[in-house]
């Protein structure tokens, strides 16, 4: 988007109702602003640590150590660190800090920034204080705070304040305004709260009174009552001197010290005060100390136990601290039944280094209103966004990212990829021309551009291009990456084994305004030429690719069906009334459940109600049934298969091995090579002879073609031989390969391509492999992409499954059509035959945004369009008896229930429409 002069941009938020600025006297100078109890927004605020936190916004930027001298005639300075921005050619690039984290709607925040400037300028320039707002679904907006006039004379105070009425979803404090060529000088900045004395009342705080707040003395003013230490000692401190560190808020603050392991933190017992299927966010404010304090995740933890002493650790939030700034841990968690015991405590940094806690409050969390639908205005579906794709104006367009050099040639392919062919609008054919790229000293070297003013928010992006490189030794990755800010995203990659070309194919979408967004192609290692052709970025229309599924549909998942009447007075049915409802779809569609899940009779109903398979979270894998050898817990998926079997729901097993190393028990990894092929044999013998014919599907070994754990300890062999055994003790069951980014190209080790080889391998040593497990936890899909993947893998004539899909995006309407990419491809494709979702709960999930329903029952859009879509594919008639005594109609697979209403009597039949090309005929006798 493009940015407004420093005059309009004033005139613009000024105009608007929804954001005020208040005037502020000026403080005498910002050092005194460190004596105020509030605590300062800004972190790394004096740039003690570099640039740690701070970005620059389309230029450069350097921090001047204290005591360095000054800096083109800088006035010199007091022994402060100072930071410089420069190669500054627009007068709003300059320095940011997202704080959105850490400020509220309704209070009122100033703004103390000690700045100068430095340059060619004559006289004086403007430094200026600015928020940039970024609302989902709206324009991003630039609030104006203040102003300074500075001087190359010396430091200057530019002082101001701000309030928010409503809290946008991201909140970015810059610093702008020195004219082009000019540098922006910074030694130090403050956002505080002056009217707060206490952080407690600038965050949310309990609506209980106080004798049923669920945490007792948040803020130790009443020094250690409530709290204790898990496994080490908790003091009541009210400054460290050993690194001279004061509380962030109110008089003390906690430190947890002498830890030994990991999980040692400070606790407080909240039984009785926490309530079942309610939410609750908890907010706490932390730091570290002592040995190894630089940097270390600090987590939020609840440990539960139930009225059957069945215990339970519930991970809240976690968040990276360090000893130099307390930063804002938070979090929510829902209990689905009422524990007999529950304590809350932090953990996580290794041991010898002391947790300090300022405040901790644990609130029902708030439901924030529904997001609208995203509005994108102007968008022109697959059209190229790319300049110059065809090279026929040389490389106008495109710059060299490094030092390497570019040059256009002639010899690339002139036919669009496969994948993008379907996506793109009228297109014309390549041109045969390629870039290529030499002097390649990085692997991140190759041909950009930058397309920051075309990219639209929350439009998914589809990406396609032809890439080869020159002489290499072996394989070599080749990607197309999105710079977007200082995040790097995913846009495709593609093995290059050959001096061949090949197709990349992938995606992407952009959630959130950035100020620079650049695609470049990358990959091979330093000294390999890179050649690139017929890059194109361009927005799908998932509407018009959703209409062409349901055709497909309509071929492969209906039947027509032929109800022929008969009886003793079958001449007068003609005409009779007849009315069919289909009782449920054939096709296989569930979810991932855990035992916990299983206390929410909400959960229970939503999840018997809506799917009829299953597969196990957690409960069935090797490390929950034996986490310690020789010790067997099978309780928790005795009661799931249970549940299943009580209510006619089939059931994934998942999974018999984890190949990935780090999912592997210690005690495995412990073991000599013999012993490990023992507990493996025992594993095997134990799980299926207890649940033999319980099972439909095994997924044998999950995620071989990202681990090979076992395979390096007991060779090549180990794989097809746990296939076999898992045959030969449960004959019955499909045994399944399952592996993720495999329809998705955006990683090579899983691609279409290496996971039929890796197939093919397993049956040539003899694997019964009888289905195809494709997880499904997919970023931005595309359709044409997805069902590529599917293409190639179902030449290998086996069931595919999506075996845990979910889909994860702020915006819930965002994720519906996400999620309805995924259900449609997989419903439209031939070769697929079932898909499960990998959870729909809201804190129940592993990617978060990626649920259907709200912590506390609320279905949201994604869980709407998932209903909306299981009505779709539900076959509904009615008409009369025709003069063959027939009614015909064409419906899904799955069954059904007819009524028919002669004149004497009423009959209600059940029948199942299978698969078959031919019309079914069911013969009902009246």
């Amino acid at each position: 988007m493009k940015r407004l002069s420093a005059s309009n941009l004033a005139r613009r938020l000024f105009k608007s109702n929804s954001l005020h600025t208040y005037s502020q006297s000026p403080k005498e100078n910002i050092e005194n602003t460190g004596s105020y109890d509030a605590i300062n927004v800004i972190l790394n605020h004096d740039f003690s640590e570099g640039l740690h936190l701070w970005r620059t916004n389309c230029c450069n930027a350097f921090v001047v150590p204290a005591g360095s001298g000054n800096y083109k005639g800088v006035a010199e300075d007091v022994g402060c660190s100072y930071a410089v921005v420069t190669n500054r050619n627009e007068c709003w690039q300059g320095l940011e800090q997202d704080i959105t984290s850490r400020i509220s709607a309704g209070c009122v925040y100033t703004v103390s920034a000690c700045v100068g400037a430095s340059g060619t300028f004559h006289g004086s320039t403007d430094v200026q204080a600015t928020l940039r707002l970024v609302y989902h679904n709206a324009e991003t907006s630039y609030l104006f705070i203040s102003k300074k006039s500075v001087t190359k004379e010396g430091w200057q105070m530019l002082e101001g304040s701000f309030s928010l009425s409503t809290m946008p979803n991201q909140v970015v404090f810059y610093l702008e305004g020195p004219s082009p060529g000019s540098d922006l000088l910074i030694k130090s900045v403050f956002i505080t709260c002056p009217s707060l004395t206490d952080y407690e009342s600038s965050r949310p705080t309990s609506s209980c009174p106080d004798d049923e707040r669920i945490i007792i003395n948040t803020n130790f003013d009443d020094r250690l009552n409530s709290w204790s230490g898990r496994g080490c000692k908790v003091v009541c401190r009210d400054c460290m001197t050993d690194g001279n560190i004061n509380p962030a808020s109110g008089k003390y603050f906690a430190s947890a010290t002498e830890r030994t392991q990991s999980w040692n933190g400070i606790q407080q017992d909240i039984t009785g005060r926490v309530k079942q299927k309610l939410a609750y966010e908890m907010t706490a404010i932390v730091r570290l100390h002592g040995h190894n304090a630089n940097s270390a995740d600090v987590r939020g933890t609840l440990w539960v136990q139930a009225a059957d002493n069945r215990e339970q650790y519930i991970g809240i939030a976690k968040v990276q601290a360090t000893d130099k700034d307390w930063v804002q841990l938070q979090g929510k968690f829902l209990l689905n039944e009422s524990p007999s015991k529950a304590v809350i405590f932090l953990e996580g940094p290794p041991p010898g280094t002391d947790i300090l806690l300022n405040s901790l409050v644990v609130n029902h969390a708030a439901k924030p209103p529904p997001p609208l639908p995203p509005v994108v205005e102007n968008a022109v579906f697959g059209v190229n966004i790319i300049t110059n794709t065809h090279l026929k104006n040389g490389t106008n367009g495109w710059f060299p990212l490094g030092n390497c050099r570019m040059n256009v040639e002639t010899g690339s392919p002139r036919i669009i990829p496969p994948m993008a062919r379907e996506s793109l609008g009228s297109h014309e054919p390549l041109s045969g021309r390629y870039i290529a790229v030499t002097n390649r000293t990085e692997t991140w070297m190759g041909p950009a551009q930058v397309i920051s003013e075309k990219v639209k928010l929350y439009l998914t992006y589809q990406v396609s291009s032809w890439v080869k490189i020159g002489q290499a030794s072996g394989p070599q990755n080749v990607s197309v990456a999105l710079g977007v800010d200082d995040q790097w995203v995913n846009g495709g990659q593609v093995e290059v084994n050959d001096d061949q070309w090949h197709e990349i194919g992938g995606s992407f979408r952009i959630e959130k305004q950035a100020a620079k967004v650049m695609v470049y192609v990358q990959g091979p290692p330093a000294g390999v030429d890179l050649m690139v052709a017929g890059l194109h970025v361009f927005p799908v229309d998932r509407r018009a690719r959703f209409n062409h599924l349901k055709r497909q549909t309509e071929k492969i998942r209906k039947r027509d069906v032929i109800l022929k009447f008969s009886g003793s007075d079958s001449a007068c049915l003609l005409g009779t009334s007849v009315r069919v409802r289909q009782k449920q779809n054939s096709f296989p569609f569930g979810s991932c459940i855990c035992r916990t899940n299983m206390d929410n009779e909400d959960f229970n109903d939503f999840f018997v109600k809506n799917f009829n398979w299953a597969v196990f979270g957690n409960e069935l894998k090797w490390y929950s049934t034996e986490a310690q050898q020789g010790k067997f817990n099978y309780r928790d998926a005795d009661e799931l298969l249970d549940f299943c079997t009580r209510n006619d729901i089939q059931v994934r097993g998942h999974c018999i091995f984890w190949e990935v190393e780090s999912t592997v028990q210690a005690w495995i990894r412990s073991l000599n090579n013999n012993d490990l092929m023992t507990a493996l044999q025992n594993r095997l013998s134990g799980l299926l002879t207890r649940y033999k014919g319980k099972f439909k599907h095994y997924d044998v070994n999950n995620e071989m073609m990202h681990g090979s754990y076992y395979q390096e300890r007991l060779g090549k062999e180990i794989w097809a031989n746990m296939f076999k055994r898992a045959h030969q003790l449960d004959p019955s069951a499909i045994l399944f390969v399952n592996d993720y980014h495999v329809e998705d190209g955006c990683d090579t080790r899983s691609s279409p391509e290496k996971y039929i080889e890796h197939i093919l391998e397993l049956q040539d040593q003899g694997a019964p492999v009888g289905g195809i497990g494709i997880q499904g936890h997919i970023d931005y899909p595309v359709g044409p992409i997805v069902c590529s993947a599917l293409d190639k893998l179902s030449i290998l004539g086996l069931p595919i499954w999506f075996t845990e899909v979910d889909v994860s995006s702020s915006n819930e309407h965002v994720r519906a059509d996400d999620l309805e990419v995924m259900l449609r491809e997989a419903f439209a494709h031939p070769a697929v035959e079932g898909a499960i979702l990998w959870g729909f709960w809201e804190l129940f999930m592993s990617r978060e945004n990626a649920h259907l329903v709200n912590a506390e029952g609320d279905i949201n859009e994604a869980g709407r369009r998932y209903l909306a879509l299981k009505q779709e594919w539900l076959s509904n008639a009615h008409g009369h008896i025709d003069e063959q005594g027939q009614f015909n109609f064409r419906g899904f697979h799955g069954s059904y229930e007819v009524d028919v209403a002669t004149a004497s009597k009423k009959i209600t039949k059940t029948f199942v429409v299978d698969k078959g090309d031919d019309a079914l005929v069911i013969s009902i006798d009246t």
